[in-house]
């Protein structure tokens, strides 16, 4: 369906700086995206221009030093670090008489590579599919002519048309698919409401160690690797904080610069995952003097799923590699805005717990709450969660409650059917 470009094959990168020269951290990261698809970059060419050329987007000066630099490199495939139109892309493969992929296909790559859940795949597969519709140009020639004459008579449509029609129903099973999936996964993100325990997603820019931190917080063999996008598929797993508070974690897909639209479209699921979390985790690579850069692109990204407003903890993570000391950054109310970590070196995470139960508590509230007779599996779910803290039985088989939860897990359970909440003051804790 889609080209994977093959393991160790050969690559010419491309870069074009727009009112400026090519940055170098930027085309440093387009190496690591090619060789991350398992590309192996022999060569680079970078140019600057005002505004992309509307028929081979380097500008057809470029383009032939493009040719001339793809035949001296031996490169396979020219991979341009921009997104490119269908004409674009088709222009330039005529000249070069290579395969050239921009960026967006070459995510896509990557992520077909690194996706292992069913879900994840589906997802994928359906980007690919949007993204190639719009690269369809023409049929097989011998499928187009309708000739005269019996046994001469052409199939009645061009192959492209055919493509077009398989491609359109592909895509409409798939989307049936993935939104039987993601009914699925509500309900059990539904379930985890009914239990009052808060939410914590782990974000950040692609390779800053979220895995790396899920893992040494959740004791989970999550997938780790030094490469971009790593791991793709959502993961949740349930930690205790010190003091006995539960928290359900959950690491997501690493964000990048640009990333296509498409697949913030199609990994809704993954991100859903952050944009109903109750505390963001924003995981930096603090040895990187891009840092403040990419913490602004993962907002960026964050604002498009509508997950802006919820509240975040920066984690400055990798110092060792600054030989900086693990530490807690205040705001100027005394919160705790940040926390210098070492996941890999499990540095700081002493710190990092205590300021999760002290961000969590400062919303916690007791409530008394009454469940109706047939409740029963929701009260085992309380009990289990640890914040029952007495309880009575009523004449009529009713049963109330006294919990302790966040705000936002008393309001989840209001809205519970039969289930009442008596009365509710903020904790002391």
């Amino acid at each position: 369906m889609f080209e994977r470009p093959r393991s160790g094959e050969r690559a010419l990168l491309v870069r074009v700086g727009f009112g400026g020269p090519v940055d170098p951290e930027d085309l440093a990261e387009f190496g690591q995206l090619a060789r991350s698809a398992g590309a192996e970059p022999v060569g680079t060419v970078t140019g600057r221009r005002e505004r992309p050329d509307p028929r081979f987007f380097v500008g057809s000066g470029k383009a032939e030093e493009l040719r001339q630099a793809a035949e001296a490199a031996d490169a396979e495939v020219i991979l341009i670090d921009h997104a490119l139109s269908p004409s674009q892309e088709r222009n330039l493969e005529k000249l070069t008489a290579r395969r050239v992929l921009d960026r967006n296909g070459l995510i896509l790559d990557i992520f077909a590579q690194r996706a292992r859940s069913f879900e994840g795949k589906l997802e994928v597969e359906l980007a690919q599919l949007r993204h190639i519709a719009t690269r369809l140009v023409r049929g097989w020639t011998h499928l187009e002519r309708q000739k005269g004459g019996i046994g001469m008579r052409g199939p009645g449509e061009t192959q492209l048309e055919t493509d077009r029609r398989l491609i359109a129903q592909r895509v409409r099973l798939l989307t049936r698919r993935l939104e039987k999936i993601r009914q699925q996964r509500e309900t059990g993100r539904q379930v985890r409401a009914e239990i009052p325990v808060p939410s914590l997603a782990l974000v950040g820019y692609t390779n800053a160690g979220k895995s790396t931190l899920f893992r040494a917080l959740t004791g989970s063999e999550a997938y780790i690797a030094d490469q971009l996008f790593a791991t793709l598929d959502p993961t949740v797993r349930r930690i205790a904080l010190p003091g006995g508070t539960q928290v359900v974690v959950a690491d997501t897909v690493g964000f990048i610069r640009e990333l296509p639209h498409e697949l913030v479209a199609a990994f809704q699921s993954t991100l859903t995952e952050a944009r109903e979390a109750t505390l963001l985790l924003h995981v930096v690579d603090a040895s990187d003097p891009r840092r403040d850069e990419h913490i602004a692109q993962v907002n960026e990204v964050l604002a498009q799923i509508g997950a802006q407003d919820i509240p975040q903890v920066l984690l400055y993570n990798k110092i060792d590699r600054l030989g900086r000391a693990a530490g807690i950054e205040r705001d100027a109310q005394g919160e705790a805005s940040a926390v210098w970590i070492s996941a890999a070196a499990r540095a700081g995470l002493d710190l990092l717990t205590c300021v999760l139960a002290e961000r969590l508590s400062r919303s916690t509230r007791d409530a008394r709450v009454r469940l109706p007779p047939g409740a029963g599996a929701l009260r085992s779910r309380l009990y289990a969660a640890k914040v029952v803290r007495a309880e009575h039985a009523a004449e009529d088989g009713s049963i109330e409650l006294f919990v302790q939860l966040p705000d936002a897990e008393v309001l989840a359970l209001s809205r519970t059917p039969g289930v009442e909440i008596l009365q509710t003051h903020h904790s002391d804790s």
